[in-house]
């Protein structure tokens, strides 16, 4: 108990022993001696509240409403006090009207300190602190909390786990009641039930912790109290289920507040939760690592796992050369071939080596995690193929919010095998889990494309034309668009990806706008909006390859679309004017364009207010018509 706590009980006690003295043994008076034996009974709870260890916000509460009843007892008691003698005292008239509801107080006060004495104090597992304290009366749900949060920190592990639950459907049914609970101080025993709990508790825990950063201020909270790096400590442990409620209270606090990006980056969240992604998506996944932000002096994890790599694959051929193994085509075979318990020797061995090299020395009999810093093989097969799937979607939804608007993560999500990994969940599905993994990923894909989009540095690294992931990623995309699925939620991701890629196409690159300009025609508002986005940005100005893409455009029948969306797109009209005034502007000497009578649709545009007005129509429109005027025949108009 801090010395807070003591100070705020000093003055109920002091008040109470004068009611006490003031109610004394020489007053003959009924009502005082009433009110003498309710003080003396509040006086020795207080000096036993004194003794425990209080949970803090309901004995401000309780000690305020007592106060106040000691104080009208006082005044009460001082009347009869200060008469002389005990017959002058006995006859003395002392207004008692409000005596009753004096005394209904203190007989308030005392049930409240009785209530926070059991509260504050250690109880039985399965046993909540019963009742209900009359200030919190008018909010049960208030006394809900308090007991919940004091049980975790007063009960055992298995009632520390069922209050951390409930405290989670709490949360989640109502964001005022994950606001009392952040005021109500149940953070920090949430995060030390995380730390410390069992696997239900913690689970409990990290669902809980997530469900309360319902808004930038409530998460800032959290961040004050730790979470992220608890957070992260927790991908690197077993078992799998907590890691992934705790990847989904990333997801979650990311969605509601950007400022905790630059935390879980610095706490190497993304390495581990691209570790989870990977595991069974890619081969030798745990080869792959994020660059962190660890000491230049540092080994790199993925040339400390090349040497891992090296020193297993010689300790296998040197056992294969003594006779366990016959010769194979390739480096791996020895691998393959050799028997269990040579196996579990050379890595073994390895292992060791390695220790010995970085000087470091596990400790011995407990499970140690691979080197990306997740869990091991071992730990990942055991789990069930439900979690594993869970797990998976849960880590591409959060490296899809850490993703967004954030350099950092997005560099350390293309220089790991995060891409590649994407690309093969488009690919492949999430095995029939019915998990939204698929879904997450192309968010993702679309997030690190929107940061690339404006960064010239990570365009160059990660989507240059040669490189594999980005090869596999455009495939994917393209795939998707050109099956053009209006009820499948990846195609506007994917739409959108392609589109801030844009200018990382060569000229040679000819797969993607016949598949967008399909989308124009006759398909649902978000499709063809997304559509008429994404080729804005081959065609715009910026994009240095745009006349190939305006004549690509226009190539694939675009201008007859786009005609009829500045006619009648209602929602449309401007982005696909603004599209069209661009193509104008590069290919003025197009006939497709005279055919579709796009300098009549300029014309009438310009006539009207809504369009004429927006600026970036004002500054296109104009010159558009210009171009047409001046390289079109009047055979076409």
């Amino acid at each position: 108990m801090g010395e807070g706590i003591k100070a705020m009980l000093a003055t109920p006690i002091q008040l109470a022993d004068q009611v006490t003295k003031q109610a004394g043994w020489q007053c003959l008076r009924t009502e005082c001696t009433d009110l003498r034996a309710r003080a003396e009974q509040l006086a020795a709870l207080l000096r036993q509240a004194a003794r425990a260890d209080l949970y803090e916000r309901p004995a401000k509460r309780i000690m305020t409403d007592t106060v106040q009843a000691l104080n009208k007892a006082a005044g009460m008691a001082a009347r009869c006090f200060q008469s002389h003698s005990r017959l002058r005292r006995f006859f003395t008239l002392n207004p008692v009207s409000g005596l009753p509801r004096t005394l209904a107080m203190l007989d308030t006060a005392l049930e409240d300190v009785a209530w926070l004495i059991r509260l504050s104090s250690p109880h039985a597992d399965d046993d909540l602190c019963g009742g209900l304290p009359n200030i919190a009366q008018n909010e049960p749900v208030l006394g809900m909390i308090w007991n919940h949060i004091a049980r975790l920190n007063t009960g055992g592990l298995a009632a520390r786990a069922d209050s951390a639950a409930t405290l989670a459907s709490l949360a989640h049914d109502n964001p005022r009641f994950a606001k009392y609970i952040i005021e109500e101080d149940g953070v920090a025993p949430l995060v030390k039930l995380l730390k410390e709990g069992t696997d239900d508790g913690q689970e409990a825990a990290a669902t809980a912790l997530g469900l309360l950063g319902r808004d930038e201020e409530s998460v800032d909270k959290l961040l004050h109290s730790g979470v992220c790096s608890v957070f992260a400590a927790a991908l690197k442990e077993p078992p799998m289920r907590v890691q992934a409620a705790v990847a989904e209270a990333i997801a979650s606090l990311v969605q509601h507040s950007q400022s905790c990006q630059d935390l879980f980056a610095q706490s190497n969240a993304v390495r581990h939760l691209v570790s989870h992604l990977a595991s069974g998506t890619i081969q030798e996944h745990s080869r792959y690592s994020v660059g962190g932000s660890g000491s230049r002096n540092s080994t790199p994890p993925l040339a400390a796992m090349t040497n891992l790599h090296s020193i297993v694959l010689a300790k296998s051929l040197s056992a294969r050369q003594g006779g366990f193994g016959s010769s194979a085509p390739n480096s791996s075979e020895p691998l393959n071939r050799a028997r269990p318990n040579q196996m579990q020797s050379v890595v073994q061995s390895a292992m060791a080596a390695n220790t010995t090299t970085n000087g470091v020395t596990p400790p011995p009999g407990r499970p140690q995690p691979s080197s990306n810093g997740a869990s091991g093989r071992g730990s990942r097969e055991a789990e069930d193929p439900a979690t594993k799937a869970r797990m998976k979607a849960m880590a591409a939804k959060a490296l899809w919010m850490l993703s967004r608007c954030h350099v950092g993560v997005c560099k350390s999500n293309t220089e790991s095998r995060a891409l590649l990994c994407f690309a093969r969940i488009l690919e492949n599905g999430d095995g029939g889990a019915g998990t939204r993994l698929q879904f997450y990923s192309a968010k993702a894909i679309m997030e690190i494309a929107r940061v690339a989009e404006h960064n010239l540095a990570l365009r160059q690294s990660a989507f240059k034309p040669s490189s594999p992931a980005a090869k596999a990623v455009v495939e994917q995309l393209l795939l998707i668009v050109r099956k053009g699925d209006d009820d499948d939620d990846l195609l506007c991701p994917c739409i959108t990806s392609l589109g801030c890629l844009s200018r990382t196409f060569t000229a040679s690159e000819t797969r993607v706008i016949g598949p967008l300009v399909q989308l124009l025609d006759d398909r649902e508002i978000p499709v063809t909006k997304e559509a008429v986005v994404a080729l804005t940005k081959f065609a715009c100005t910026e994009n240095h390859l745009h006349v190939n893409h305006c004549t690509a455009i226009v190539d694939a029948g675009g201008a007859r679309h786009l005609v009829q969306l500045v006619y009648l797109g209602d929602e449309l009209q401007i982005e696909a004017l603004i599209l069209l005034c661009y193509i104008a502007l590069h290919v003025p000497e197009s006939e497709e364009l005279a055919q579709a009578g796009v300098l009549a649709v300029l014309l009438w545009a310009s006539k009207q207010a809504h369009m004429a007005q927006d600026l970036r129509v004002e500054a296109l429109l104009p010159g558009a018509r210009a171009r047409l005027d001046l390289f079109q025949s009047r055979a076409f108009r």
